[in-house]
C-alpha cells in the first residue's frame, strides 16, 4: 500500500494534457484564426472543436482525488472546521482568478472597438462583475466574463459538497458513528457519485451545480481510496459497477472518459515504478501552472486572434502559426500569474483587494463606453 500522498509527478502530467486539451478546444472553438486556419487541418480542427473539452472530466477526476487526500485520505475528516476549510480554498482559488479576470476585462475594452467578434463581451455590468468575482454567475444568471470559468465555480462547490459530507459524519453522535465514520462518509460519497452518475448528470438543466458533476469527482475520491487501499479489487469493482450502470442506463462519453481515467489512475499509481517515476519535466512544470493557464489563456487567445486575425483575414498559414503562438504566451502568462500569484499563500485580504479591484476596473473600463 503506498503512502498516503496525493500529489505524484504522473498527476501532475495528466494535469498538464488536459490543461493543453482545453486551451486548443477554446483556440479551436473561438475565432477567427481558427476559421481562417481550418483548411489546413480540418479533421484535427473539428477534433478540437467538438472533442477536446472532454478533458474537463479528467480535471474533474483528479480534482475528487486531490480532495479526498486532502479531506479525508483514511476516510475521516483530517480538518477541524468545515467555514475555515472552505474559506481557504475559497481565497486559493479566487486570488488567481481575479486577477485573471482583470487581464480579461482589460483585453476585452482593449478589442472591443475594433474587433467585432462573438468572443468578445460586452461592457461588464455591476451585478456581472459581483457574481463573477463571488464564483456566483451561472447560479444567477449572469454571462461569465471569461470562458471556462465556469469551472472553477464548479470546483469550489464540489470541494464544499465533499467538506461538508465529513463534517456531516463527524458530527453523528454516539460511540457507533464515530466507530464507524469512515464507513459512514464514504457510503455518503459512493451514494453521491451513485446519484450523480445515475440521475442528476442527466438533467442538462444542473450544469450549474455541483450534483451535476460529482459523479466524477466521486470516482476521483473513490480512486484515491482505492490506490490506498491494502487491496484495490473491492473499490474497483464498486468504480466499475457505478460508471458501468450509468453508461447502461444512459451512454455518455463524458462520463466513460471519467470512469477509464479513474481506473488508469488506480492502475499506475499502486505500482511502485510509476509513483516513483520522475515524469516529464516540462509537463510536470505545466501540471504545477495548470490552474493559472487555464485562468489567463482566454483572455491571451482573444488577444492574438484580435490581432491576427485582423491583420491577415486571409492567410491560412499566418493564423495557423497565429493559434501556435496564442498557445506559447498562454504558458507564458500563465507561468508568471503561477509564480507571482498562485504559488504564494493569500489571505482574505488579499482575496478581498483582489475581488475589489475586478469590480472596480471592469467598471472602470466600461466607462469610456458609456460616453460615446
Amino acid at each position: 500500500m503506498p503512502p498516503a500522498s496525493s500529489r505524484t509527478p504522473l498527476i501532475d502530467m495528466v494535469k498538464a494534457l488536459a490543461c493543453i486539451a482545453i486551451v486548443w478546444h477554446h483556440l479551436a472553438f473561438y475565432g477567427p484564426m481558427s476559421d481562417i486556419a481550418q483548411p489546413l487541418a480540418p479533421a484535427l480542427m473539428s477534433w478540437l472543436y467538438d472533442h477536446a473539452r472532454i478533458a474537463v472530466q479528467v480535471f474533474l477526476v483528479v480534482g475528487g482525488y486531490l480532495a479526498a487526500g486532502s479531506l479525508a485520505p483514511q476516510g475521516v475528516a483530517r480538518f477541524a472546521h468545515w467555514g475555515g476549510t472552505v474559506g481557504k480554498r475559497f481565497v486559493r482559488l479566487v486570488v488567481p482568478y481575479a486577477v485573471a479576470l482583470v487581464l480579461t476585462v482589460a483585453v476585452s475594452a482593449i478589442v472591443r472597438p475594433w474587433f467585432d467578434h462573438p468572443s468578445v463581451s460586452d461592457e461588464p455590468t455591476f451585478a456581472q462583475l459581483l457574481t463573477n468575482a463571488l464564483l456566483l454567475q451561472d447560479v444567477l444568471g449572469e454571462d461569465a466574463l471569461s470562458a471556462g470559468v465556469w469551472y472553477v465555480a464548479i470546483d469550489f462547490q464540489l470541494f464544499a459538497l465533499s467538506a461538508l459530507i465529513w463534517s456531516a459524519v463527524r458530527m453523528l453522535p454516539g460511540p457507533t458513528a464515530v466507530r464507524y465514520a469512515a464507513l459512514l462518509g464514504q457510503g455518503l460519497v459512493v451514494a453521491g457519485t451513485a446519484a450523480s452518475l445515475w440521475v442528476f448528470n442527466r438533467m442538462s438543466g444542473l450544469d450549474m451545480w455541483a450534483l451535476y458533476f460529482f459523479g466524477a469527482y466521486g470516482l476521483g475520491m473513490l480512486a484515491f481510496w482505492a490506490v490506498h487501499a491494502p487491496r484495490a479489487r473491492g473499490w474497483v469493482a464498486l468504480m466499475m459497477l457505478l460508471g458501468g450502470v450509468a453508461l447502461f442506463i444512459d451512454y455518455r462519453s463524458r462520463i466513460l472518459v471519467a470512469l477509464l481515467t479513474a481506473l488508469a489512475m488506480v492502475w499506475a499509481l499502486r505500482s511502485e515504478a510509476v509513483r516513483n517515476w520522475q515524469g516529464v519535466r516540462p509537463l510536470v512544470l505545466l501540471g504545477q501552472m495548470s490552474y493559472s493557464v487555464f485562468l489567463v489563456h482566454f483572455a491571451v487567445c482573444m488577444l492574438v486572434n484580435a490581432v491576427v486575425g485582423t491583420l491577415w483575414p486571409a492567410s491560412p498559414v499566418l493564423n495557423a502559426m497565429g493559434m501556435g503562438l496564442a498557445f506559447v504566451l498562454s504558458l507564458a502568462t500563465g507561468r508568471v500569474l503561477y509564480l507571482r500569484v498562485e504559488r504564494h499563500v493569500p489571505t482574505w485580504r488579499t482575496a478581498l483587494r483582489w475581488q475589489c479591484g475586478l469590480i472596480g476596473a471592469g467598471l472602470l473600463l466600461a466607462l469610456p463606453a458609456q460616453w460615446v
